[in-house]
């Protein structure tokens, strides 16, 4: 699979045709956010695992069809929510800028087009909760993205949690040596034992990705130091020299994290811009 990261997106594209396309956007996400909290954190993993795939085209936004089987239904895409959000942030727009929410003539140097594919088959491309940090590692350079994007937009977990599938297997029968992942600190797996107990049925119960909830700081790197990292993909960005030292750094700097990932979020965003592409009607469906 190739990626293209060269494109350079310009973020005042829409300064002459609709200059009210972020204040219209940022309104329905925060009128969103107050009825529902996680919208902030659904909305940002659901840019991941769009971007991730085949760049940021908004596959993930398509509905399946009888003939196909659309990314949003693979297997890790299940628990991605909030598309009714973006459907609502859709609609404003075109009633203030008619055909101005991703224009006919945008280019593709300056504007990002909408994908036509979204197989849920691709989804297996994305990172897993299990992966290490050498499988992470190389799973961002083959998106020309570095060590540096990887150990910062990591830290976008530090919005949201995970359920207990996720995890629950470091808690118990771990290996033939071990009961419990000894990278966890062990009171942090008695809290999460409690919080997952064995035979678990609640398929929503869970935990927070870090301590500070849905608070957007830099607990979720303060926390992998602790080895209270919730998932091993967390974790293991302490155990490995080509990260450990960004995770102290940003755990010690907030200010530092929070200029990284916005620049992090931006080349996420510039990767695999679609050369031949369309402008929805409609974010769920193909034109």
């Amino acid at each position: 699979m190739g990626f293209s990261v060269g494109a350079i997106l310009d973020a005042d594209y829409y300064q002459e045709t609709c200059p009210q396309v972020e204040d219209i956007i940022y309104a329905t996400i925060r009128n969103a956010t107050t009825y529902d909290v996680k919208v902030p954190a659904r909305i940002l993993r659901m840019f991941f695992h769009d971007c991730f795939i085949r760049g940021c085209d908004a596959s993930v936004l398509i509905d399946s069809t009888p003939e196909n089987k659309a990314e949003k239904d693979g297997h890790i895409n299940l628990s991605l929510a909030a598309y009714e959000v973006i459907d609502d942030a859709k609609t404003k727009l075109e009633e203030s800028c008619p055909e101005t929410s991703g224009g006919p003539s945008w280019s593709v140097l300056k504007g990002r087009k909408d994908g036509r594919i979204s197989r849920a088959e691709d989804t297996e491309n994305l990172p897993l909760s299990h992966d290490n940090a050498s499988q992470l590692i190389q799973s961002f350079s083959e998106r020309g993205l570095s060590v540096k994007d990887l150990v910062t937009l990591s830290g976008g977990h530090t919005l949201g949690r995970s359920r207990c599938a996720e995890f629950d297997y470091r808690l118990r029968d771990f290996s033939s040596d071990h009961d419990t992942d000894p990278t966890l600190d062990p009171e942090f797996a008695d809290e999460l034992k409690r919080a997952c107990p064995k035979n678990n049925k609640d398929p929503d119960a869970g935990e927070n990705l870090d301590s500070s909830g849905l608070g957007f700081d830099n607990d979720y790197y303060k926390q992998i130091i602790k080895d209270r990292g919730l998932l091993v993909s967390d974790q293991t960005l302490l155990g490995d020299h080509r990260t450990r030292w960004r995770v102290k750094a940003f755990a010690r700097y907030e200010r530092l994290f929070f200029w990284e990932f916005g620049r992090a979020m931006v080349r996420l965003g510039n990767v695999g811009v679609v050369e031949s592409g369309e402008v929805r009607v409609n974010c769920r469906v193909v034109n």
